[in-house]
């Protein structure tokens, strides 16, 4: 049963250490499994090997609802722009609404240093019609991936105590 974010169990993020690199890649690969297979390309062991070299606790976060790790969020800080770097949620998760409270923080942190957020996805997962819909655009395509971005908004409302 999938888990659903609700007044009583928010959507937080939490610190990972690095001791944590092997759970995260089996999240990792228990989030791309179906759509690398669809396009013949699952291999557990380059999804780990490709994750673990550009692995930096700092830049990670545990997503956790109804005090359950439900995936996890990298998010890269350069000089011009936030790199969504890794957003997986596990399947018994997705549709959930935990990916989209997540894109809701990391909009957040970008919009206040007014940065672009910059993403990539695999060409036939599902995750494109997920960041078209929350406002990326494409830019470009790779072999296997598709690039989108997210300009920055300006904090409406954000003197009025309205906003929250």
């Amino acid at each position: 049963m999938p888990v659903a974010p609700n007044q009583n169990s928010p959507i937080t993020l939490a610190p990972v250490q690095q001791s944590d690199l092997d759970n995260l890649v089996a999240i990792r690969i228990e989030a791309m499994r179906e759509s690398l297979e669809r396009v013949g390309r699952f291999d557990p062991a380059r999804a780990r090997e490709r994750f673990v070299d550009g692995f930096e606790a700092r830049n990670t976060r545990y997503i956790e609802a109804a005090g359950e790790r439900v995936g996890f969020v990298v998010v890269k800080h350069h000089p011009n722009e936030l790199l969504l770097d890794h957003l997986y949620v596990r399947p018994s998760a997705q549709g959930s609404g935990v990916g989209s409270a997540v894109l809701t923080q990391v909009f957040k942190e970008a919009d206040a240093a007014a940065l672009p957020i910059k993403v990539g996805a695999l060409k036939e997962s599902a995750s494109n019609r997920f960041y078209t819909r929350h406002g990326f655009q494409f830019i470009e395509s790779s072999e296997f991936d598709n690039y989108y971005v997210r300009q920055p908004s300006p904090a409406i409302g954000a003197h009025s105590g309205t906003m929250g």
